[in-house]
């Protein structure tokens, strides 16, 4: 151990003549600790919202997409056989997008209709999951039942819907007759409900099966797109610029990030806000370290003439206070880690924070610590400590032995 710390920890732990300093001190090393719990339980809760958000929507949406400039796609078995063959692709599935409007009993409001094949769409979207008391299943035909539709939950309350209820869907596109181009309409009976937490969605999506809905719309073979789950959700981009290449001109690739791409960046933006809003609480707790510190100097104002008139440099003398400042960071920040971990750790298990789910879509706190995170609070606390004793510590490298001791 060198003389510089073994002198920064004596003047750490000793007695002072001045108890005030010591006050200050254990301030200092409470105000990181509270700075570091703070970053790390928000940003914690940050993260469990954005990947609770993140799985809801991909509950609903797929990861990647692959579209056609002409409209629809017909050639549907050559094109996903294509997108399977590139690395990184584990399923895909065809689906309808298409804007209807729906009616029941007088009610009516616009919808957004999905039609799925029921083999494959459950591989790469976990819509089974939110549906209640059911699953895609139920879409299946049935020659003594009428074509099956899944509603939205809060569309169902919107036009007052049950399961087993018959609503009738109307297509805007419409359909050519001899006296003129009419709306097409089809009755469907509501089969089960679906709630993935996203009000969007909720009001707004039904499901119907995609033979349903190619009849329906008078599409023939024609689907929308292609939709592909892939290994890695944050490689989506690139993988869809492969499989773009691969395809050629007609088709394009959009993916999830894209899609999404307001919402995440105003997270992430968020996020970025609320760290260094709250690293301000960490300087509150720098500043007292300073103060200490310069407490300390005059304190030992004598003892550090006496190491000057023994050898000790002024890069030494320098360092002790350094090295002072740095332990009281240290162990504010050892502190605030420890204390923000377990607070996370209860909320996580426990959930005691309620949130009125009439309100917001999720009613607990959702927490995900990131390893990322914490080693970048950690490493601003410590570095902030680091800049709080610089100016305190060359003050006391500056003391003259002579002047000191003068009157001694």
């Amino acid at each position: 151990m060198s003389f510089e710390i073994f002198f920064s920890q004596r003047y750490l732990k000793a007695k002072r003549r001045q108890g005030f300093i010591s006050i200050i001190t254990g301030i200092s090393i409470l105000g990181i600790m509270i700075g570091v719990m703070a970053l790390i339980v928000v940003l914690a809760v940050m993260n469990g919202f954005r990947e609770d958000l993140l799985k809801k929507i991909l509950g609903v949406n797929s990861h990647l997409l692959i579209l056609s400039y002409r409209g629809g796609i017909e050639d549907t078995e050559p094109v996903i056989k294509k997108a399977l063959e590139v690395d990184g692709v584990l399923a895909a599935t065809p689906f309808i997008y298409s804007q209807v409007m729906i009616k029941n009993a007088g009610n009516i409001s616009g919808a957004i209709l999905r039609g799925l094949d029921l083999a494959t769409a459950g591989t790469v979207i976990d819509i089974d999951s939110m549906i209640k008391e059911g699953s895609l299943a139920v879409l299946r035909e049935s020659k003594a039942d009428a074509q099956g539709i899944i509603l939205g939950s809060e569309l169902s309350k919107r036009i007052g819907a049950l399961p087993g209820d018959t609503v009738t869907l109307v297509s805007p596109i419409g359909k050519l007759t001899p006296l003129g181009r009419v709306a097409n309409e089809a009755r469907f009976r509501v089969k089960a409900l679906f709630e993935s937490g996203m009000y969007e969605y909720d009001s707004s999506m039904v499901y119907v099966s995609l033979a349903d809905a190619q009849d329906f719309l008078s599409l023939g073979d024609e689907v929308t797109g292609i939709e592909l789950r892939v290994r890695d959700i944050d490689e989506s981009d690139k993988i869809g610029a492969i499989i773009q290449d691969k395809l050629g001109g007609p088709y394009w690739t959009k993916d999830w990030k894209m899609m999404n791409k307001s919402l995440f960046s105003a997270l992430k933006l968020e996020k970025a806000t609320m760290f260094i809003i709250l690293i301000m609480i960490v300087l509150v707790g720098a500043l007292n370290i300073i103060s200490s510190l310069v407490m300390l100097v005059m304190e030992k104002f004598r003892d550090i003439a006496i190491l000057r008139t023994m050898g000790a440099s002024s890069k030494s003398i320098m360092s002790i206070f350094i090295f002072q400042g740095l332990f009281v960071g240290l162990i504010g920040t050892i502190l605030g880690l420890l204390s923000g971990s377990f607070l996370c750790h209860l909320l996580a298990r426990y959930k005691f924070i309620k949130l009125p789910p009439d309100v917001y879509y999720i009613s607990t706190l959702p927490v995900r610590m990131e390893w990322f995170d914490i080693v970048l609070i950690a490493l601003a606390a410590i570095i902030v400590s680091f800049l709080a004793t610089i100016f305190p510590s060359w003050q006391a490298s500056r003391v003259n032995p002579v002047e000191a001791l003068r009157y001694e």
